[in-house]
């Protein structure tokens, strides 16, 4: 197996690696970074293998890091080892892992979206924090989600801080971006399969969320982490759903607040015959 040694800070595959972790960069090349073994692993086992794969020269020897290098060099891609201080100055981490990978970006239009495969889908608003998005990434996997569908002015969803954030559910979710007006159109479309029910958390006209009359394919949709959804977003939904304050908090983190909502549909859908 081939490998290439790079051993200089100035070496322009490290400058271009690294510019991978700023947005304009990613998006001008169609790449992004992805780093650890447990997430290139479950990148691996969903079918995704990074083109470039960097592998730090103090790594310990492990049969899953094997796996993945012999799939990657099976695959045309290339493998590149360096040092640990050059792994970091590429992830941005003080502490970096011992393997990095570069992916090609993900076809995120809506058209790529099957709504009927499956019964709870995760919708974002205008979200901005990369870590909540990673989170919500993550939710989606656990409770079995399609995906996460990322609407208006979202953090990339293939930042590092997102991806790292996702625990490798980046690769499980299926991942779609639109405006408003278009995900309205294309959820109601009946050319596109059964019309999803949107619900969304809300203080307008809603209804307590436990045992609520959630239907699939089930769109569960929160907003801004500051704003909450636009007051004509949640109009539009099917169902508007409240979550009780105990204490002095008014809300919840978005992320959280979908986690909520998502097991909830969930247990309603598993306990119809």
């Amino acid at each position: 197996m081939t490998r290439r040694q790079i051993t200089g800070f100035s070496n322009p595959t490290v400058k271009a690696l690294r510019a991978l972790r700023e947005k304009k960069h990613r998006k001008a090349s169609g790449r992004f970074l992805a780093e650890g073994l447990r997430l290139l692993t479950d990148a691996r086992e969903c079918g995704h293998l990074p083109e470039t794969l960097v592998l730090s020269d103090a790594r310990d020897g492990h049969p899953l890091l094997e796996a993945l290098e012999a799939a990657v060099a099976a695959n045309g891609g290339e493998i590149i080892e360096t040092t640990p201080d050059i792994l970091a100055k590429i992830t941005g981490k003080d502490n970096p892992q011992a393997v990095a990978g570069v992916f090609a970006e993900f076809d995120t239009t809506l058209e790529t979206v099957d709504r009927g495969s499956s019964d709870i889908w995760l919708v974002a608003q205008a979200l901005r924090d990369p870590g909540n998005l990673g989170t919500m990434l993550r939710t989606g996997d656990a409770i079995g989600a399609g995906g996460l569908i990322l609407i208006d002015d979202c953090a990339d969803p293939f930042s590092v801080e997102a991806v790292r954030a996702s625990m490798g559910a980046v690769f499980t979710q299926k991942i779609a971006k639109a405006p408003w007006a278009d995900f309205e159109s294309w959820l109601r479309d009946p050319a596109k399969g059964a019309p999803g029910q949107l619900v969304a958390a809300s203080l307008r006209e809603a209804q307590p969320y436990r045992n609520a009359p959630y239907r699939t394919p089930c769109f569960v949709m929160v907003g801004n982490e500051s704003r909450g959804l636009p007051e004509d977003y949640e109009m539009a939904c099917d169902l508007r759903v409240t979550m009780p304050m105990m204490g002095r908090a008014d809300s919840l983190n978005a992320a959280i607040a979908a986690a909520v909502l998502g097991y909830e549909v969930l247990a309603t859908i598993n306990a119809r015959p």
